[in-house]
């Protein structure tokens, strides 16, 4: 999808269609100017109670006199005084839903009347382009009828002030960038798992590294990790047939002296549960063990497209979890690539054993902060729900910046403690440490497990295991969250 500014009046620019925001109650100075241009047909609307400027409401107009687009779509916004950021993104999927409805490939938006309190113009034609963007998705990529379909909305104009139009542009940009790279990430979730795999994740990366000098991308083999000492990582692919990659992206945006920002992403494309193996209910939805890795190379794919200065590592640990003869079993003690050994209490808390050594490698590069990003533990789903993401880490001020970023992106989350009550329960009689702390507080204790091989690290850690996908139903699917909070971190760091 394409998104331009448009400083000329909209009416006498030509689209498939004009998209006028109409408050609730009263007509914005804009709208009173296009009606008076139109003859007075919209006040009419309204009069007769066919429109009456609810949020999710829309009603086409056609052959409009003084308009030179081809129709023109009244867009329900409601009141000034009840609007938020919630009934934001409403407003601009309504829109969407009543454009490919209508067979719309461009549209002009007028919605600069339209005002949430405490957010700016540039927030929200951010906002708008990112939630566009990102509707365009569409599930069923290997459908039959796939090709069948109609092609989406393709050319977005908003309608500006001349003075704004610059800061209007970047904010198109920035917002176009999350929306494609969450599209990305909701393509790498939803695949099966014996398409989107290892090498699938591992070629999807050198496939973003060819659209810029700016990215490099390697990809270690289990030989390579091996010789590294991942045996925690090894320890996770061992029963399973479909080799292990260790994916490292390195997008150099800013100074060469600068240290980097390091994201972490899990991508376990299958969670069978190995030896400790889930119940059979459900289980399909876990090729979504993959989210944490399909936001970073989406985060990475929004990096690209903003070019911002700025310095990223990125390491995906991407392997399967089965169980087969080969597999590890439980009691099984491995050892990690930091020297400390552990103790595998329970197989399906692999997570964090391929992530450990993720995480010491990504020290290497010496990152001046670093964030994980996995589908951890189902307790962050009894403690959170499916709205939010649970927070973690060992740095106050790291941990702040993702709190004002998730404000900022509405990628909700919030911080849960730690503390060395939590950590006693990861003690072993038998290695260093156990990779489950029991029954209580699973969330925070997996943070925990994480926290002993970051402690020389600002560290933060995203459990997303509520919020990466939604189950069942005709909803399901990948959210492509948290790229919206991981995009807006970097682009405050840059600020």
């Amino acid at each position: 999808m394409k998104f331009q500014i448009l400083t000329s009046a909209p009416e006498s620019a030509t689209a498939d269609c004009l998209v006028l925001g109409i408050a609730a109650g009263k007509l914005t100075p804009g709208a009173r100017r296009l009606d008076k241009i139109c003859g007075g047909r919209i006040k009419e609307i309204i009069h007769r109670g066919d429109f009456k400027g609810k949020i999710g409401e829309s009603h086409y107009l056609y052959d409009m006199h003084g308009i030179k687009s081809r129709r023109l779509l009244l867009l329900g916004c409601g009141k000034h005084d009840k609007r938020n950021e919630k009934n934001w993104q409403r407003i601009l999927t309504t829109a969407f839903a009543a454009l490919n409805q209508g067979a719309s490939k461009s549209a002009i938006f007028c919605l600069g009347d339209i005002k949430i309190k405490g957010r700016k113009a540039d927030w929200m034609l951010q906002d708008a382009s990112r939630i566009l963007a990102n509707a365009a998705y569409r599930r069923g990529e290997l459908k039959s009828s796939q090709k069948k379909l109609a092609k989406p909305l393709a050319t977005v104009k908003f309608s500006v002030a001349e003075s704004g139009a610059s800061a209007a542009r970047r904010a198109l940009l920035r917002g176009k960038a999350v929306g494609e790279g969450m599209m990305l990430a909701r393509r790498l979730g939803d695949l099966p798992a014996n398409v989107c795999t290892p090498r699938y994740l591992a070629n999807q990366a050198r496939q973003l590294s060819r659209k810029s000098a700016a990215l490099s991308v390697k990809v270690l083999n289990e030989a390579q990790m091996k010789k590294l000492g991942m045996g925690a990582l090894l320890s996770v692919s061992a029963g399973s047939d479909e080799p292990a990659r260790l994916i490292v992206l390195e997008y150099r945006g800013g100074k060469k002296s600068e240290k980097p920002v390091a994201l972490v992403g899990k991508g376990v494309t299958f969670d069978s549960g190995g030896i400790s193996i889930k119940p059979g209910a459900a289980m399909d939805e876990m090729k979504y063990d993959m989210c944490g890795a399909a936001s970073v190379l989406g985060t990475f794919s929004a990096l690209l497209t903003m070019k911002l200065p700025i310095n990223v590592v990125g390491v995906i640990p991407a392997t399967e979890n089965m169980p087969n003869g080969r597999a590890t079993k439980p009691g099984d003690i491995v050892t990690s690539m930091s020297g400390k050994t552990i103790e595998v209490l329970n197989t399906d808390a692999e997570g964090r054993l391929i992530l450990c050594d993720a995480l010491t490698y990504a020290q290497k590069y010496k990152p001046d902060a670093i964030i994980d990003i996995a589908t951890l533990t189902g307790a962050v789903i009894v403690a959170l729900g499916h709205h939010t993401n649970g927070l973690l880490g060992n740095n106050d001020a790291l941990i702040d910046e993702l709190l004002t970023a998730s404000k900022a992106s509405q990628d909700a989350s919030w911080q849960l403690p730690m503390g060395e009550d939590y950590q006693r329960q990861l003690d072993s009689n038998f290695a260093d440490i156990a990779n489950i702390g029991g029954r209580s507080a699973g969330t925070i204790t997996a943070a925990c497990f994480l926290s002993r091989f970051t402690e020389d690290s600002n560290w933060a850690h995203l459990d997303i295991a509520g919020t990466a996908w939604t189950s069942g139903g005709k909803d399901k699917g990948a959210t492509g969250r948290p790229v919206p909070l991981l995009s807006q971190f970097l682009i405050n760091r840059c600020a």
